[in-house]
């Protein structure tokens, strides 16, 4: 059998830019060609030569990936799997093209065969007899022609008059509170109906799920329009909803809609259920609708193809004055992508995708079932094929630490974010699980898993659902725990009261929140600001380089000089850690006031030795007399006859700000008054080998046990470390407020040191000019 070569470089063309676009690992190979920032990005004239398919594609791949290479980093957006199902209907959208050049006789009888093969195998597949069916890119875009149709079919003068016989009787759309957010704006927007025309129904509130329509108000709803002279038109029903997939009582609403006349239509992801031999008889009766809309490109994955509205309605003249039947075959070939496809799958392909999806649902739920702290809100357990789950502090365990009552109770706020937090933490360990983050009006946050709109998509399989409950069984302890915390945290911060405090923030998915108070007196409130804010960041970065598991971070999202705490495990100690953002606080404010005293304390000081200075140079004079002094006189009279003097140097100590003799200094060869800081005792020393901050020993023992055996040269810490937690931890005991002061001196800042150290060599080195220093050794003379 002959083939148009047409067609087989359609394909081949097309298969040659697939290869281009999805090649990536060869570009990132050859780092040399990769720019910083490239120019492809802006807009330029058109080039007067042209350029060949190779290059256009290579920058049509660039400016697809140019955001990734700009921000050097993989994209974290999920990408569509496309494999050979989806080459096919991207083939069918370059046939299209090339068949809309065919002849007219030749195209009219293509399109229909295409459109007719294409609307038979779809209403056999979901059981919808003798329908007909609408191609459209927009999902939405089937329901307006569906309205259009049942306002021609309702108001017979339409067509003649126009929107003016819509004045006596003004027409109704209703829709449940739990539709897609949106949908009936759009559609009075597109048909050019008043908001009022649009009438929500809301949702059980008693019995039955509180995601479903509420039949009797629906009802009652009916009987007063008709009773305000208004037309009820047109049902909008779901089959699964778009928050939790819930199906409306469609049979029920379909008895509803034929005693009043009105049009029934039907949407939702539970729709691909029909394909299956199993269907439940609540998604069965979506069969018996005026209409409804499918989305096969989502639930296969096959991409850029068409939403499908069936519906059935005997005047095909009425259909195309709609917009739901086209007399020009080219809108015919809509239809061409998805026809291709149907046929590579095959009957028993497609109901085994969505066969596979549906049991994917079922695979998570049964897992999750045996999850503490979790708790699951599903329609039907044995079918649902969404699976809505959510953390919850009534279903934690009873024998975790602590206890969730009193300030945890009620926290809706509080759950919603560790709910949040949950679902993002799951979505970016398993990015093939297809989770997403929902809100709905009654549960809060949940995290929703929809296999039907993500698997076919993503690849989901049996593998990452079992991957999901794992990291799910490991994140659930430590939001226990968390949430177990967050009182004695709150308790503890308010003991440190006024230096901390607690900042009421029960949106944040943690521990909470804290901020250090400085405690200066006397300072107007721009300038305590400004101290507030540079104390908490200099406290936030120190924290963040403790050795330990917990997250400090500023919180975004929030306003304020705040210090947000992440989540934390059990075995966390919220007194010492509480304890050490207290001291590391404390030690910055000290650090910092003493740096602004810096300046008058030096000066002061130079002064009073300026003074003494003065005062030994008077001495001296009157002890070696007139007759040294003269130059050339003075050294003869020193070579024979040398003076002894003692050594009077001093010292200026600036924490005390004060001149200290050096005698003792010289007499002993070694500076006294400094107490080793190796002695300072601090929780450190208590610490098993490898033993994070914060953590309880008795708890981490398990854990720690295979470190015990580390060398002796690991577990003695060096100077610099010790020097380190001296500073972070609080002592165990109240220091000698002696010794309190000469340490406060000594574990000055470094750049403390360095901006004091010039003025102070210069000063000591004033006070000792002109004397000798003892066994021979000179003095360098200041150049006074």
């Amino acid at each position: 059998m002959m083939v148009d070569s047409t067609l087989t470089q359609v394909g081949m063309n097309l298969s040659e830019a697939m290869r281009i676009l999805g090649d990536r690992q060869r570009e990132q190979e050859a780092g040399a060609e990769r720019r910083p920032f490239s120019r492809t990005s802006i807009p330029g004239p058109l080039q007067a030569d042209g350029q060949d398919v190779a290059s256009i594609l290579h920058l049509v791949h660039n400016l697809i990936h140019e955001e990734e290479e700009e921000e050097d980093k993989p994209s974290q957006h999920r990408m569509q799997n496309v494999g050979e199902q989806g080459h096919i209907a991207l083939l069918g959208h370059s046939l299209a093209a090339y068949i809309s050049v065919l002849d007219r006789e030749r195209l009219r009888k293509l399109t229909t065969r295409i459109l007719s093969d294409t609307t038979l195998w779809l209403c056999r597949l979901f059981r919808y007899e003798n329908g007909t069916a609408y191609f459209h890119e927009d999902d939405r875009d089937g329901l307006v022609k569906v309205c259009r149709l049942v306002i021609n079919a309702r108001y017979e003068e339409y067509a003649s008059d126009g929107y003016a016989v819509l004045s006596s009787k003004q027409p109704v759309i209703y829709q449940s509170a739990s539709g897609r957010p949106g949908l009936g704006q759009h559609l009075c927007s597109q048909l050019g109906l008043p908001l009022s025309s649009l009438c929500t129904v809301p949702c059980n509130t008693i019995f039955g799920s509180q995601h479903q329509m509420d039949v009797a108000l629906l009802d009652k709803l009916i009987k007063e329009d008709i009773e305000a002279k208004k037309l009820p038109l047109l049902l909008i029903a779901n089959a699964g909803t778009p928050g939790a997939g819930h199906t409306d009582k469609l049979g029920r609403l379909k008895d509803l809609c034929d005693q009043y006349n009105m049009w029934l239509h039907v949407e939702g992801v539970n729709l691909a259920t029909l394909a299956l031999g199993q269907a439940t008889s609540t998604i069965t009766a979506a069969t018996r609708s005026d209409s409804m809309t499918l989305t096969p490109g989502q639930w296969l994955g096959l991409p850029a193809v068409t939403a499908v509205t069936l519906y059935r309605h005997e005047d095909p003249a009425l259909s195309l004055a709609a917009g739901l039947t086209s007399s020009q075959p080219v809108a015919k070939l809509r239809a061409l992508p998805l026809w291709l496809s149907l046929q590579y799958l095959g009957h028993n392909g497609i109901v085994q995708k969505i066969r596979h999806a549906a049991a994917l649902s079922q695979q998570l739920l049964q897992k999750l079932k045996t999850l503490a702290s979790i708790k699951t809100s599903v329609e039907d357990e044995h079918s649902s094929p969404v699976v809505l789950f959510k953390f919850s502090q009534e279903m934690s365990s009873a024998s975790s630490r602590g206890s969730v009552e009193g300030y945890c109770t009620g926290e809706k706020e509080g759950l919603d974010a560790f709910n949040r937090w949950l679902g993002e933490q799951l979505v970016q360990l398993v990015p093939n699980s297809g989770l997403d983050v929902v809100e709905l009006e009654d549960e809060g946050i949940c995290v929703r898993f929809s296999p039907l709109l993500t698997a076919a998509v993503l690849g989901t399989q049996q593998e990452h659902v079992e991957d999901l409950v794992e990291k799910l069984s490991d994140l659930v302890p430590v939001m226990s725990s968390t949430l177990c915390l967050r009182q004695g945290f709150r308790e503890e911060t308010h003991r440190h009261s006024p230096s901390l405090t607690y900042i009421e923030e029960p949106s944040w998915p943690g521990l909470g929140a804290v901020r250090y108070e400085p405690q200066a007196e006397g300072v107007d409130e721009s300038r305590r600001k400004q101290e507030l804010e540079k104390i908490n960041t200099e406290l936030l970065k120190k924290l963040q380089d403790l050795d330990t598991d917990i997250i400090f971070s500023t919180g975004r999202e929030f306003e304020g000089d705040c210090i947000f705490v992440g989540m934390v495990t059990d075995d966390i100690d919220v007194s010492e850690l509480v304890d050490t953002i207290a001291a590391l606080g404390r030690d910055i404010e000290e650090s910092g006031r003493l740096l602004e005293n810096m300046t008058e304390v030096v000066r002061k000081g130079i002064l009073e030795a300026e003074l003494q200075l003065q005062k030994a140079n008077e001495e001296k004079l009157m002890e070696e007399g007139m007759i040294r002094q003269i130059p050339l006189v003075g050294s003869v009279l020193n070579w024979f006859s040398p003076v002894q003097s003692s050594i009077k140097g001093r010292t200026f100590n600036l924490a005390a700000g004060s001149l200290d003799s050096t005698e003792v200094t010289y007499s002993t060869k070694a500076q006294t008054g400094r107490p080793s800081l190796q002695d300072t005792p601090t929780s450190a020393s208590k610490r098993l080998p490898g033993q994070r901050l914060f953590r309880r020993s008795a708890a981490g023992s398990d854990s720690f046990s295979e470190s015990s055996s580390i060398g002796q040269a690991e577990e003695t810490t060096g100077e610099g470390n010790t020097s380190l937690n001296s500073s972070i931890h609080p002592p165990t005991f109240p220091p000698d407020p002696e010794e309190d002061s000469h340490t406060a001196s000594d574990v000055t800042p470094k750049n403390i040191q360095e901006a004091s150290a010039q003025g102070h060599t210069q000063v000591e080195a004033d006070v000792a000019s002109e004397e000798r220093q003892p066994e021979g050794q000179e003095v360098e003379q200041s150049g006074r």
